[in-house]
């Protein structure tokens, strides 16, 4: 394992030494979270412009080893709790957040995604959250609707991607056509099996120009047609650039004022949701 200390700006995969196991110092998690990668082979369903995975390529998650990734995350929970891997850490994350399954694609692509919630059941301490980051294109599975009601068991909790409530800023920022229509009914799916669900946001300037005032109100009106409907989220994390894109638009993408994003913080507050931001 490398010695090298960690920080919020590196989410290097390799940074443990293991397959599916690694560590994150979080800026939004305020610790350190313990990475779940069911995507080593770099694949994902959809392809963000600010992802900062190198090599990122179109496709699902291979065939998951059950056996390694508990052999990985058991040794790595004891190493992190009796061993001296915090002395990589800022003093002010010297804390276990969470186990959170994100890594390199679209972790619910993998199909044994309810056994390796159970494989995680297995081993998390009762007290340590369990999050699953996630673009929520997938809810329709039955493996992943039992893998987050088993979630909802474990003191866990959903985030579930929304950069832009359009088709068009989908299609722009996620490269994906997936319909608002199936966004709304995925949504709705992800709240059902795990009432602990978030929506999480990213917000930036590309190509210099902030999201549109449209941009805003599309996002607003899709969690106002949400409440309307009784399908409500814990609230709302809005987060701003923090690290380096390795997609070829990464020129294109900067971070936007603070002012910026506390103004369209207080617009969605003023929805009656919570809102987390981080700059």
């Amino acid at each position: 394992m490398s010695d090298n200390p960690l920080s919020i700006t590196d989410h290097s995969r390799d940074s443990a030494g293991l397959r599916y196991v690694y560590p994150v110092v979080s800026r939004r998690a305020g610790g350190v979270s313990i990475g779940i990668n069911l995507n080593p082979n770099n694949a994902c369903n959809w392809r963000c412009i600010y992802c900062q995975v190198p090599d990122l390529t179109r496709g699902t998650a291979p065939p998951i080893d059950l056996a390694l990734l508990e052999q990985e995350l058991s040794s790595f929970l004891h190493e992190l709790q009796h061993g001296d891997f915090m002395q990589r850490v800022p003093p002010e994350a010297c804390r276990i957040n969470d186990i959170a399954l994100s890594g390199n694609g679209e972790p619910t692509s993998a199909q044994e995604f309810a056994e390796v919630i159970e494989v995680i059941a297995k081993l998390k301490p009762a007290d340590l959250k369990l999050v699953l980051i996630t673009n929520g294109s997938l809810m329709q599975r039955v493996n992943v609707q039992q893998g987050l009601r088993r979630m909802a068991q474990l003191n866990g909790e959903v985030w579930f991607k929304l950069d832009r409530a359009s088709e068009v800023g989908m299609a722009q920022v996620n490269d994906t056509k997936m319909t608002m229509d199936k966004v709304g009914q995925n949504f709705a799916t992800a709240i059902e099996c795990c009432p602990n669900t978030w929506l999480q946001t990213c917000w930036f300037a590309l190509d210099g120009i902030a999201p549109s005032k449209q941009d805003e109100d599309d996002y607003l009106e899709f969690l106002d047609n949400c409440l309307r409907g009784e399908i409500k989220p814990q609230g709302v994390l809005l987060y701003g650039l923090a690290r380096p894109s390795l997609q070829q638009e990464a020129n294109r993408l900067s971070a936007l004022p603070k002012e910026v994003m506390e103004r369209f913080t207080q617009r969605i507050s003023e929805l009656g949701l919570q809102v987390r931001l981080s700059v």
